[in-house]
């Protein structure tokens, strides 16, 4: 059961941490971070198919073709945890080394998409307020892994 936790943990990390890697590269310096988020959310499920994957493997290799509740949440829990701590370590990496700059062009983006959508000076002021807030949280390493994006 290790082994298939392992090796199907790091492939879902490996993909998630790849795809992170060219979207930053790609998306960062454009100011527009949509297309890196949709490329970013498919990557995910993508790469979380991988529970999927590993349960069934462990299920019709050693387990005879049957699974309990339990072991298969188990299992996909441990390969999720690799995966999300891979890109958690990649997200800090990136973010440290190559664009420390993150929060305050997210907030940007975010605070031009709302003036161009002809929002009312009140909800862009709001948001402003709310952005320039997450811009100063982002900035805390043990805070911007939990901040909703």
């Amino acid at each position: 059961m290790k082994k298939i936790i392992i090796v199907y943990g790091l492939i879902a990390g490996v993909i998630v941490a790849t795809v992170m890697a060219i979207s930053t590269a790609v998306y960062h310096n454009t100011g527009n971070f949509t297309g890196g988020m949709v490329i970013g959310y498919a990557s995910m499920l993508i790469a979380f198919s991988m529970i999927f994957v590993g349960t069934k493997s462990y299920r019709d290799k050693h387990n005879n073709g049957s699974i309990s509740f339990g072991k298969a949440f188990k299992i996909g829990i441990l390969i999720t945890a690799i995966a999300s701590t891979i890109y958690v370590i990649t997200w800090l990496i990136n973010y440290y080394c190559f664009m420390p700059d993150f929060g305050d062009k997210y907030a940007a983006q975010v605070i031009e998409q709302l003036k161009v959508s002809g929002a009312s000076t009140e909800a862009i002021t709001k948001e402003t307020t709310k952005m320039n807030e997450f811009a100063q949280m982002y900035k805390n390493p043990f805070l911007m892994q939990w901040l909703p994006t």
